[in-house]
């Protein structure tokens, strides 16, 4: 049986309206309606929110037209600006301190819901964006990487043993293929007495024994 200052707790959990998570709004923003669904007068309460709070109504005095006073109004004027405040504060009750801090000045309940959206969408795009430039320099590095081995891997025989330096000396994710180039290029001539020497020697034993003179880069 559970004692009194439990169900008081049960009960204050119940009417406690679900804490805004930044990259779960759109939850958030159900689990808020579906909070106010179970409470009396749920109609004028979402009204509030999608369509704004009452307008008072004016009234003429000393010639002039000033907006009614709560008192003034009719019975279903009143319930609608109790449920209008009420909504406000379920839609506050169920924000962070930050974001709290951000909209408490407004009043209406609409007013505030645009913008709590309007920074949480704001947030949820930025987490995009970032997840979208990740996505674009994992392709941007898969594609340099794909350039540069096709180069690599066009290459003549007689450019083998320095294409293996190259790899071994640079890397493929961060060199493009100008560096791969310039870097290359001061080994042609060593290249050229390579493949010289395979067409004078084409039996490798032969080549082996006449290969003193090519280059051998450290």
């Amino acid at each position: 049986m559970t004692t009194l200052a439990e169900q008081i707790i049960v009960a204050g959990a119940e009417n406690r309206p679900p804490m805004l998570e930044k990259s779960m709004y759109d939850s958030w923003a159900s689990r808020i309606r579906l909070f106010i669904k179970g409470k009396k007068h749920v109609r004028m309460m979402l009204d509030s929110i999608d369509n704004g709070s009452l307008v008072y109504p004016t009234v003429e005095e000393d010639g002039q037209t000033r907006p009614k006073k709560y008192p003034e109004l009719t019975k279903a004027q009143q319930l609608q600006d109790d449920c209008d405040v009420q909504a406000t504060n379920i839609i506050l009750h169920g924000l962070p301190p930050d974001v709290y801090a951000l909209v408490n000045h407004q009043e209406a309940a609409k007013d505030i819901w645009d913008k709590v959206k309007l920074l949480m969408k704001g947030t949820e795009l930025s987490y995009q964006e970032r997840e979208c430039r990740l996505y674009n320099l994992f392709d941007k590095f898969a594609s340099q990487v794909q350039v540069n081995t096709k180069f690599l891997n066009a290459l003549p025989p007689e450019w083998s043993k320095f294409v293996t330096d190259v790899k071994l000396a640079k890397s493929l994710y961060t060199t493009n293929y100008d560096q791969l180039y310039t870097h290359l290029s001061q080994h042609e001539r060593h290249a050229q007495e390579v493949r010289i020497m395979r067409e004078r020697y084409p039996d490798p034993l032969a080549l082996v024994a006449n290969s003193q003179t090519l280059y051998n880069p450290s």
